[in-house]
């Protein structure tokens, strides 16, 4: 071990010691870590209750044996008590007057045999009176029933003791006879029976015989070194029929025996042929670095029970004898060990009174099994084997750990994901998942890990609504609830209203939450809590540094839920939701509006503008305009206001009147082709402010069309001609403002400039006389293409001429013709009559009528010609004295007159001779 340098370092030393004491301590700390590594045992132990306490209060354990239904326990004082396996005495047998050595029961549980130091064999019936007391002289420590005692009338039993003989004693006709099996090699200290065969050992080592073929078949020699055998003795276990388990002193063996026997049909053994040889292997041995005090099958592997020795004894080579020191001795161990001598587990017994007790004060017995159960560490139910440890105030029982044993190890040594996992895959009852998963919240909690229990809440706590509120209330205390709440089901099982509000309160509260609140609150059922807690926690947070969209937002759906629409909506307004729009549609939330005129255009202009405009009753557009003026340094509030009044001035070009001053500021600064238009339709805007508008953005046709509007035509004119250039727009211009002078200024102005007087001629047909202008020009001047401009000139002056002859001739024929119709339906005679009178007589006289339409704000009359000189009323000039109102300009047809003097037929409506033509002679 590396000393120990001082506080302040040792001088001189060298990199080697340094490197030496480095590599010492990391050593020690490797085999430190690996002692903390605790490795799970094999079994568990209880002290046996029931009557032991009281029969070991007075008296001291000596021995003990198992059979399937039973125990017997042997005492220093004679006495053989009966036990159940919860050890409460069922009968007792004081058999003995000196202490009881050895216990033996037969196959089927029937029968107990005992031998003592006061040299006599007891055999007791268990279920009759039935007793039988062989007495011989000197303590005898060893016995053994024939497995099938109770089933043959031969009622055998071998036994031996100091005297050094093994006598096997059987029933014969005159009455029971020992058989001297073996002699002359010491002391007989144990002896096993099992099917046919015998085993025992001495002073000498182990033998073994067949009673079938009465011949002894083995000798296994005592291992050199053991302790003498009375001070700690030998131990023989039968595996199976054919294994036989040696423990002496520090050695094990582990011998196989393979008999050539056969059984009879009445289940005797038969003997065989002596030809016929036993084969003997040894087929394990290795030795221990404690003593052994008992020895048991374990499955595949062996359950060892090693008393430790003393340091004074030493460590590796052990003495003759065991520790005699009194009040020093260490705690018995059970060990599992395989027959390489591996270490499955050891486990260190807290026996009453341990440091007093030596080696041999020790025993292990084990309940009869097969030992074929025993599989992947594990025992088939109601198959594992028990296991007992007798000390002189003492017994333990020992057996196998199953599943629950297991989980809850690992659930005490922290390993609860293990233990989870067994619950899991059905390796224990399904109760204890809620045990194991209550454990590991907590373990988890304690870790503070919360984000791993949250996550695990749905797998351990089920369906279980109590245990959900349980831990959901657990969290909040902890203030972690906002990591469990996307784990909190909201269905199978269904918690209680508080449960849930409270969880969104929690998640409401925490910043770092707002966004698992939102997706919460719209995945959440609303009718599975009340909105109005968790409005209330969130309500106060509004306009302060805590408040994020995601709350906003959450707290909009919280609105909803709650049925106040309007704050849902203006929070909505404020988030910029798309969906702002349908649900002011839906929730008819057209009142909300007015206060939110800015939000609705930033999140969507093209909706918002209808919108506004369709409710402008409910919002003025003075109104709207404020709000977007005041929102300049929110966003490009002029461009809203262009598409704002511009929508609203399509759809009614008064409603915005007072604002078509900012319009021509607007509509020059976003959209200057719609500017023209809207000077020309509006009446509303000061010309002036206009004009400097246009001026200022270089807009020449808005300048000329507000200096026309103003009055200030040459100047216009001059602004076409010399900033525009367009003689067609010019002429036009000119055109329209019905000035004589203008048309000489134009003149004027196009003579210095050659292609324009070119133009100019090719556009004044029909307003000015060409060879006017022509004569204007000045001498010399080169015009661009005037020949082919002169002829186009005079052809089109021949056209013209040609349409207007030809037009004056059409209008001269339509004058005669229609004076000529005119004269005829003058001079014939017209009945007048109203219709109720015309319609009287068309019933009575079945004639037929045709009735004239009259045009609109004329009196209905009907008009029917009458042969001459049948015409009443009429006066010289043959009208009659109620003349028809004709309004003229409105006639769309004519009908012929059907009297003698013109093809016309019918009486037609009189049509003006200025506006129709002549529909024929």
């Amino acid at each position: 071990m590396a000393l120990i340098p001082p506080d302040n370092g040792v001088e001189g030393d060298d990199e080697r010691d340094e490197e030496e004491e480095e590599e010492e301590e990391v050593e020690e700390e490797e085999e430190e870590e690996e002692e903390e590594e605790e490795e799970e045992p094999r079994l568990k132990y209880q002290r046996m209750g029931g009557s032991i306490p009281t029969l070991l209060a007075n008296d001291v354990a000596s021995c003990i044996a198992v059979a399937e239904r039973m125990i017997a326990l042997g005492t220093h004082g004679g006495t053989i008590h009966i036990l159940d396996f919860l050890g409460n005495q069922v009968k007792e047998f004081s058999a003995h007057t000196a202490a009881v050595n050895d216990l033996s029961f037969d196959i089927e549980g029937e029968y107990i045999g005992s031998c003592s130091d006061d040299g006599s064999v007891v055999i007791n019936s268990l279920f009759t009176d039935e007793k039988m007391k062989f007495e011989y002289r000197r303590p005898m420590k060893a016995i053994a029933l024939d497995p099938e005692y109770a089933r043959k009338s031969s009622r055998r039993f071998v036994a031996g003791g100091l005297a050094g003989h093994l006598y096997l004693n059987t029933k014969r006709w005159l009455g029971f006879k020992d058989q001297v099996l073996h002699s002359g090699e010491g002391p007989i200290h144990v002896v096993k029976w099992r099917s046919s065969l015998i085993a025992w050992a001495n002073d000498a080592g182990v033998k073994v015989y067949d009673t079938a073929n009465d011949q002894r078949i083995t000798f296994i020699e005592r291992p050199r070194g053991s302790p003498r055998p009375e001070l700690l003795l030998p131990h023989l276990v039968w595996q199976d029929d054919t294994l036989l388990v040696i423990a002496w002193g520090t050695s094990i063996k582990i011998t196989s025996i393979k008999t050539n026997q056969a059984r009879a049909a009445n289940g005797s053994y038969r003997p065989v042929p002596v030809s016929s040889m036993n084969q003997v292997d040894i087929v394990a041995s290795f030795s221990t670095s404690y003593f052994i005090s008992g020895i048991a099958p374990f499955g595949d592997s062996l359950v060892v029970l090693a008393y430790i020795p003393g340091e004074e004894d030493g460590e590796k080579e052990f003495s003759s004898s065991v520790p005699s020191r009194q009040g020093n001795a260490q705690r018995p161990e059970v060990r599992i060990v395989t027959w390489n001598n591996d270490e499955l587990s050891t486990d260190a017994l807290p026996v009453h009174g341990f440091e007093h007790y030596k080696a041999k004060d020790y025993s292990l017995a084990h309940a009869p099994f097969s030992g074929s159960s025993y599989a992947g560490g594990q025992w088939a139910e109601g198959d594992e084997p028990l296991y007992y440890i007798v000390s002189p105030k003492d017994v333990v029982i020992a057996k196998p750990r199953d599943t629950e044993d297991h989980i809850a190890w690992l659930l005490q040594h922290g390993a609860h994901e293990k233990a989870l996992a067994a619950v899991e895959a059905g390796q224990g009852r399904s109760e204890l998942l809620d045990e194991v998963g209550s454990r590991y919240l907590d373990h988890l909690i304690v870790e503070r890990k919360y984000a791993e229990a949250a996550s695990l809440c749905p797998k351990l706590l089920r369906g279980s609504a109590s245990a959900w509120e349980r831990w959901v209330f657990h969290f909040a205390h902890l203030r972690q609830l906002p990591v469990l709440v996307p784990y909190i089901p909201t269905e199978n099982p269904r918690l209680r209203d508080t449960a849930y509000e409270v969880a969104l309160v929690a998640i409401a509260t925490n910043p770092s939450f707002h966004k698992e609140l939102l997706s919460t609150v719209r995945s959440w059922p609303p009718v599975i809590y009340s909105s109005l807690p968790v409005i209330s926690a969130i309500e106060p947070q509004l306009d302060t540094s805590s408040m994020t969209d995601a709350l906003k937002e959450a707290l909009a759906e919280l609105y909803v839920i709650d049925g106040q629409y309007e704050k849902a909506f203006s929070l909505y307004a404020d988030l910029m939701n798309p969906n702002v729009f349908a649900f002011i549609e839906k929730h008819n939330l057209y009142d909300s509006i007015r206060e939110k005129v800015v939000p609705l255009m930033m999140l969507d202009c093209k909706q918002a503008v209808p919108l506004l405009i369709q409710n402008k009753d409910l919002i003025t557009p003075s109104e709207v305009v404020k709000q977007l003026l005041n929102a300049s340094d929110k966003c490009d509030s002029r461009y809203y206001l262009h598409l704002y009044l511009h929508s609203l001035f399509e759809v009614n070009p008064h409603a915005g009147k007072d604002f078509h001053d900012m319009q021509v500021e607007l509509y020059a600064d976003y959209d200057s082709k719609m500017l023209l238009p809207f000077l020309r339709s509006s009446q509303h805007y000061t010309l002036e402010k206009a004009h400097e508008i246009c001026t200022r953005r270089d807009l020449v046709k808005e300048q000329v069309f507000i200096l026309g509007r103003m009055g200030n035509a040459k100047q216009a004119l001059a602004i076409i001609i010399n900033k525009l250039g367009d003689i067609e727009e010019a002429v036009e211009f000119v055109n329209m403002q019905h000035d004589d002078e203008l048309w000489e200024d134009l003149i004027q102005q196009c003579l210095h400039k050659p292609e324009m007087v070119g133009v100019l001629l090719e556009h004044t047909v029909g307003n000015l006389d060409p060879l006017y202008i022509v004569n204007m020009v000045p001498n010399g001047l080169e015009i661009p293409r005037l020949r082919d401009r002169l002829v186009k000139i005079v052809t089109n002056y021949r056209t013209e001429t040609s349409l207007r002859h030809g037009c004056n001739d059409i209008l001269k024929a339509d004058i005669v013709n229609l004076l000529v119709k005119y004269y005829n339906e003058a001079k014939h005679g017209i009945y007048l009559s109203n219709e109720e009178d015309e319609a009287r007589a068309k019933r009575n006289d079945g004639r037929t009528s045709q009735v004239i339409e009259k045009s609109p704000g004329v009196r209905s009359m009907e008009v029917k010609s009458k042969p001459k000189g049948g015409a009443s009323g009429i006066n010289g000039s043959g009208i009659t004295s109620q003349e028809r109102v004709t309004d003229y300009g409105h006639d769309d047809s004519d009908e012929d007159d059907d009297g003698d003097d013109g093809p016309q037929t019918g009486g037609s409506r009189m049509r003006c001779i200025l506006c129709t033509t002549a529909s024929g002679a």
